[in-house]
């Protein structure tokens, strides 16, 4: 894999890091424009505003005319859960049994 940097004139988006996955969209492609996947992201400067990507094989540099964007690295979000917990404590205060039939919960993944 080769290191492909990329320098903006422009500030970064505040959410990107280091790990996430670099796109491009091929403007010029034939018959119609083209994403493609350079790969993920290494290094973010500050002077000048670049990221260096580990560009896959076979993948070029963007052209000038190209959009740049990127994704959230998905295996990040896959696994145990990080960093947040929950607790339950369930009671009968009624003086007669009782069955509990059912919990559920409902999460979701937030931004950071």
């Amino acid at each position: 894999m080769a290191n492909i940097t990329l320098t903006f004139s422009n500030p970064l988006p505040e959410g990107i890091q280091v790990g996430d996955i670099a796109w491009y969209l091929d403007v010029d492609a034939e018959p119609a424009p083209t994403e493609v996947e350079m790969g993920p992201i290494l290094s973010i400067g500050s002077n000048p505003v670049s990221i260096i990507v580990d560009a896959a094989v076979g993948v070029g540099s963007p052209s000038q005319d190209d959009f740049i964007f990127y994704a959230e690295n998905p295996i990040g979000f896959l696994g145990q859960l990080k960093g947040y917990y929950a607790e339950a404590q369930f009671r009968n205060s009624s003086t007669s049994s009782a069955e509990l039939f059912s919990v559920g919960s409902e999460i979701f993944e937030s931004s950071k």
